[in-house]
């Protein structure tokens, strides 16, 4: 069997071109929908992510501005920055890059954050609002992996979809929007962790597995069953000596294994990661809708 290959990129490119129409038509009325960015620090990757979203809001034509505060600011300005851009009208979402320096407690921050600004869907009102079903901004990996499965043709409608994960950024909440009954979700969903026992048993019994756990390969072969569809979220940095860098990046899935037994499957790079900004770019036209009484 060869694994049709879910392509992050393909599918985020066609998102993005859905969003960009949709920023020309608010433009059209008078609304610039616009991202504040904060990054409080020097931490390399949270400057490429930063970077990437910068460009990402430029190709769309989405307003961008990155707050760049250095690594020794207090929490207390952190704070009062938010409190700042929640007040702004020319910033209709606001993106706090984590992680943040270990003074700053991060919850706090999120906390300040306004839920109707919040396009990372972290706020616990916005949780909440997942949760139950009612959705203002949905958290960015887990819809872009809605979004993959759906229009890749796999819609896990109906489906056993089983979650290797927990974490708040991808595994409950995935599991949260699949769970709904709703187009595109209506799933039966089982979640996986690190107090999981026989876990192979439980992931052999999945339609669609989705793979956060943040280890390498750790999805072999032998815990999928032909057929399944694969989404890897994973990110890992692997010790490579035969590239420039030294590492390459790998998933939390044996891709080269599981695609001769799986029906479909995302790569690493080139599968979550390009969705991630994607779902970004496209909640932050839904706040300028908000905002401006058009949604």
């Amino acid at each position: 069997m060869t694994a049709q290959i879910i392509d992050g990129n393909q599918i985020a490119a066609s998102i993005r071109a859905e969003t960009a129409e949709e920023v020309r038509k608010l433009k059209a009325r008078g609304v610039n929908p616009g991202l504040a960015v904060v990054l409080v620090g020097d931490n390399p990757a949270s400057q490429v992510y930063v970077r990437n979203k910068g460009k990402a809001c430029e190709e769309i034509g989405i307003f961008s501005e990155t707050i760049h505060l250095p690594a020794t600011a207090s929490e207390a300005e952190v704070l009062e920055l938010v409190g700042r851009l929640n007040n702004d009208p020319k910033f209709h979402g606001i993106l706090v890059q984590l992680p943040l320096p270990k003074q700053i407690d991060e919850t706090k921050v999120l906390f300040a954050m306004s839920p109707d600004k919040d396009v990372d869907g972290f706020h616990p009102v916005n949780v909440g609002k997942l949760l139950i079903g009612e959705p203002v901004f949905m958290p960015c990996t887990p819809a872009g992996v809605q979004q993959m499965l759906v229009r890749s043709g796999n819609s896990p409608e109906g489906k056993h979809v089983v979650v290797c994960g927990r974490s708040n950024i991808v595994g409950k909440p995935v599991a949260a929007i699949l769970m709904q009954k709703r187009p595109g979700a209506n799933a039966t969903v089982t979640i996986c962790h690190t107090g999981t026992r026989n876990m192979t048993e439980i992931t052999r019994q999945a339609d669609i597995l989705i793979a956060a756990a943040g280890s390498p390969a750790f999805i072999k072969a032998d815990m999928v069953k032909a057929g399944v569809v694969v989404i890897d979220v994973g990110v890992n940095r692997v010790d490579d000596p035969t590239r420039k860098s030294g590492f390459r990046l790998a998933g939390d899935v044996d891709f080269d294994a599981v695609k001769e037994k799986a029906a479909a499957i995302s790569p690493v790079p080139g599968g979550v990661g390009p969705m991630t900004i994607t779902m970004l770019m496209a909640n932050t036209v839904k706040a300028a809708k908000m905002h401006s009484g058009l949604a």
